[in-house]
């Protein structure tokens, strides 16, 4: 599992024209599922972004999580996360998930989110969206996975 944040001062996600997703503060958080993932990693996962102190404080200090500010996140499915490019010009998207195992483990992971007290928007699994992100700072943070401990 492979997560891009980016903290946002606006982020809103729309499909054919109409929008779906739309935050102030936040997240604007990419998920892209593997075939080994699992739901623990979901979990995990979905803790660490809700905790990461990547907000600035009053000294403007990373000091704050997205819990801290009362912050919002939109968590959008990328499969594209899993390219491999090493090898010719195409990239290779086999080692992503495939749909059936992949949309389940992206809703676990909004609906933990959402449990730590993020109100969470999604995207649509699937769908082609554009994508509005207005990147604070800019700030972007690749999360991979972690051991537990």
């Amino acid at each position: 599992m492979r997560a891009v944040l980016q903290r946002v001062r606006r982020g809103r996600v729309s499909v054919e024209g109409k929008s779906i997703a739309e935050i102030e503060r936040g997240l604007v958080i990419l998920v892209g599922i593997g075939h080994d993932d699992t739901a623990d990693e979901a979990h995990r996962l979905a803790g660490k972004c809700a905790t990461l102190r990547i907000f600035e404080d009053d000294a403007g200090k990373t000091n704050l999580s997205i819990q801290d500010i009362e912050g919002e996140a939109i968590v959008i499915s990328q499969f594209t996360l899993y390219a491999d490019t090493r090898k010719g010009r195409r990239p290779s998207f086999t080692k992503a998930a495939l749909p059936d195992v992949a949309e389940p483990l992206v809703e676990r992971f909004a609906s933990h989110l959402r449990a730590q007290g993020v109100p969470t928007q999604t995207g649509v699994f699937g769908a082609h969206m554009l994508v509005e992100i207005e990147n604070d700072g800019p700030m972007t943070i690749l999360l991979e996975p972690f051991p537990t401990s």
